[in-house]
């Protein structure tokens, strides 16, 4: 299948009509009906209920056309990014980040890129780990910022900080008034991981660290992203392990406490190609590193 399959596709679901969509295609009927079916022959699906009167969108086409706009939309966005960038001359540099790390220094970090260099666009993607040394490899960023270090011979990896983690417990919980919990008592706890997937990620880092210590978890429920973790504690299904900067959210309904273990830390680790010597990345991470250290 061709983006084209797909324009053609939209084209007619949103005319509900075979021949207005050839119209505004400027294409004849007949073409576009035969790449239409072939589409439904690929897929194994049926995606218009053609009557004598009506053309409507199956269910499996309803969902298609819903889900066919954002890669269509965000194709749009990546050209018209490449047309501005060409037209002006301006280098692209991109960054991978994934979310937790937006409590500490990186906001800050990403604000003076953006006024770093006139002639550099900062883009920004949020993504863990693992597939940001795919996308580093690809070209797609420049620069990683994650919290588990995996071995890659194409890249390079720099510690910049250790952060403790604490335990994140809904606002009522028994645990909510101390000071400190030991890591054999919270992991008796219900317990809500994230992020789910793709892995290894996070998830496995704090995994690790009770087995280390010489427990294992009872996970409840998986979730992808930190705030919908953070969500679940505060609904009562269980606890979690943040790193401490998420703090700074500020949530009423949700009591951090420190573990009783030095090793419940998270690194925040910067990836980058072996063979970059950019000098706006080499600028990238000496802010970093300077203020990974404030």
């Amino acid at each position: 299948m061709e983006l084209r399959h797909l324009r053609y596709f939209q084209a007619v679901a949103e005319e509900g009509s075979f021949t207005l969509a050839a119209a505004r295609l400027h294409i004849a009927q007949p073409p576009l009906s035969r790449q239409i079916r072939q589409m439904e022959e690929e897929l194994g699906v049926v995606l218009f209920e053609r009557t004598t009167r009506a053309l409507r969108l199956t269910e499996a086409g309803r969902f298609l056309l819903e889900q066919s706009r954002l890669l269509t939309a965000r194709l749009d966005e990546v050209l018209e990014g490449t047309r501005r960038l060409g037209q002006t001359q301006r280098r692209w540099f991109g960054i991978g980040f994934v979310p937790s790390t937006l409590y500490g220094f990186v906001p800050e970090l990403i604000r003076l890129l953006r006024s770093a260099d006139p002639r550099v666009e900062v883009g920004l993607m949020e993504m863990n780990t693992l597939p940001q040394l795919e996308a580093l490899k690809a070209g797609r960023i420049d620069l990683g910022i994650g919290r588990i270090l995996l071995d890659d011979p194409a890249i390079e990896r720099r510690v910049l900080m250790t952060e403790p983690l604490l335990a994140a417990v809904p606002l009522h919980h028994p645990l909510a008034g101390l000071g400190s919990v030991p890591v054999e008592r919270l992991a008796r706890e219900p317990f809500v991981l994230y992020p789910a997937r793709p892995r290894p990620n996070y998830a496995d880092h704090v995994l690790g660290l009770f087995r280390a210590a010489g427990h294992s978890l009872q996970v409840v429920q998986e979730a992808n992203e930190l705030q919908t973790a953070i969500g679940l504690v505060a609904a009562g299904l269980g606890v979690t392990v943040v790193p401490a900067s998420v703090q700074r959210l500020q949530r009423q309904d949700v009591a951090h406490v420190r573990i009783e273990a030095d090793a419940f830390v998270s690194p925040v680790i910067v990836s980058y190609r072996k063979d970059d010597a950019s000098a706006f990345l080499l600028r990238a991470l000496e802010l970093a590193e300077s203020l990974a250290k404030r």
